[in-house]
């Protein structure tokens, strides 16, 4: 289902009348006899894509938070149902021009001012690339350990596990691609047995769903379901954006819009099924939740119960990794500088930064995947989804000049190839979405009741964060392009 990027032309074998800087074969636009995804296609990626641990953990994370069942569930799937909004809108394009999305951001950024969005996106994949890669770490310690007893060595692991993803992509995709039919049922598997293990330790589901809502008031569980919608939105607000990634492969509309609709809530919704009860259980069993996977995993009992778990763990996250957090980043990159980044090299830097971004402090708690990295990110994503949308359907009405995003001086050379009213669209969107972070110190004692109560106003910006840097950032794009005329009719 990913599309294979090998042999990357140069500036060299550029076409006539493109710019060299702006064009390589991994960033041209797919020709329409090349489109062959079809509605089981979309369905099946977002299967491969949904089935994962972050998936298991966003939902464990409630119950850990405070959550039932009910209200973790529920929380997830309206939360799925609203990205795949702005998913499929973005997703339009992709199919109608065959472009992935970097080129796509050229239409409201400009040439060169695209880099800036896809910058962004790319460093939220590399830190998903990160947590992918601390997770099979954790997974391959615990698999030493049961061979090897007295072996604790997760740093050492990390690296290992970080070692191979990096082997797979200089190796190319085609690597990953005779493993990706296999990932996705063994994490399902996988979902079973620990489901299996709960039903059985926790004596049915009736115990294990039991559990009640540590809410008692809804002002007390809506503090905190904002914040967890917004994380859900947020979980899946990177391939909002770059969709056009894949659905440049898409035969038609209709088989990426059904694909996707049939494919991303259900099988969110399920996985997140398993990771809630399976949470719920350990709270009967072992007194207290535990949201990490490769925990529960471990206390499986039988030694060769966790090794076959930990080993089609390891697989499947090597995969899910390598086709989620690689292909659209590398594209990212590859936006550029064209010329001398491939879409391997892309996978390269991918692996370095995710690194950099520390991803076993991101998943230290669920607080911190949940309100610190899933809504911190969206502060910066739901901005640039807002420009996007508001200038392919409500500026360009959906026509654009596919020959003009890869030509410098074209329509899309905006100010020297920046287009400064999506950059300051962006801009605001993203102050206002932060701004209720910097707000949150003053809701405390200390402050006088006037501070207290602006603050906890001016602070749920940022538990909305998405979809305040989405408003923000869609309207404040319209206004700018309509007093420079920039909506005027071509």
């Amino acid at each position: 289902m990913m599309a294979t990027h090998t042999n990357s032309r140069t500036s060299a074998d550029a076409p006539p009348g493109v710019s060299a800087r702006l064009w390589n074969r991994d960033l041209a636009a797919i020709p329409i006899e090349r489109r062959s995804w079809g509605t089981y296609n979309y369905t099946a990626l977002w299967v491969a894509m949904s089935v994962n641990i972050p998936t298991y953990m966003l939902a464990s994370g409630m119950i850990a938070g405070g959550m039932d069942w009910r209200q973790a569930i529920f929380t997830v799937f309206l939360g799925n149902v609203i990205v795949l909004v702005p998913m499929l809108l973005n997703a339009h394009a992709g199919a109608r021009y065959g472009i992935p999305f970097p080129v796509f951001a050229r239409g409201s950024f400009g040439v060169l001012g695209a880099n800036l969005p896809a910058m962004l996106r790319a460093l939220v994949a590399c830190g998903w690339f990160g947590i992918q890669a601390w997770i099979g770490g954790e997974a391959l310690n615990v698999l030493i350990g049961v061979l090897a007893p007295g072996w604790n060595h997760p740093w050492l692991c990390f690296f290992g596990f970080w070692l191979l993803n990096l082997l797979v992509i200089v190796r190319g995709i085609d690597t990953v691609r005779r493993l990706q039919g296999v990932s996705a049922p063994l994490l399902v598997a996988l979902g079973a047995a620990m489901l299996y293990w709960a039903w059985r330790h926790a004596g049915g589901f009736g115990p294990m769903l039991s559990a009640p809502s540590k809410f008692h008031t809804f002002p007390q569980f809506f503090r905190f379901f904002v914040p967890s919608l917004t994380g859900v939105v947020a979980f899946w607000a990177t391939v909002a954006l770059n969709i056009p990634d894949f659905t440049r492969y898409a035969r038609g509309q209709k088989e990426q819009m059904l694909g996707q609709a049939m494919g991303l809530p259900t099988t969110m919704t399920f996985y997140a099924f398993i990771g809630v009860a399976v949470t719920s259980a350990t709270v009967i069993v072992f007194g207290h939740a535990i949201w990490n996977p490769v925990t529960v995993l471990a206390k499986l009992g039988n030694p060769w119960a966790v090794v076959v778990a930990m080993v089609g763990l390891l697989v499947a996250t090597l995969n899910v990794n390598v086709a989620a957090n690689v292909v659209s980043p590398s594209n990212d990159f590859s936006n550029l500088w064209p010329r001398r980044i491939s879409f391997r090299m892309g996978g390269v830097i991918t692996c370095l930064v995710g690194l950099l971004m520390q991803p076993w402090r991101l998943l230290a708690s669920y607080g911190n995947y949940i309100t610190g990295w899933l809504v911190g990110y969206s502060s910066f994503l739901g901005p640039i989804a807002g420009i996007l949308i508001a200038d392919y359907y409500v500026v360009r009405k959906k026509v654009m000049l596919p020959e003009d995003l890869y030509q410098r001086g074209g329509f899309y050379e905006f100010s020297r190839g920046v287009n400064w009213r999506g950059v300051a669209a962006l801009g605001a969107g993203i102050a206002v979405a932060l701004v209720g972070l910097a707000a949150k110190p003053f809701e405390g004692p200390g402050h006088a009741a006037w501070l207290r109560i602006l603050a906890a106003v001016v602070a749920s910006f940022y538990d909305y964060a998405w979809f305040v840097g989405f408003g923000v950032s869609f309207f404040v794009y319209l206004l700018l392009m309509r007093r420079s005329g920039a909506v005027e009719k071509r």
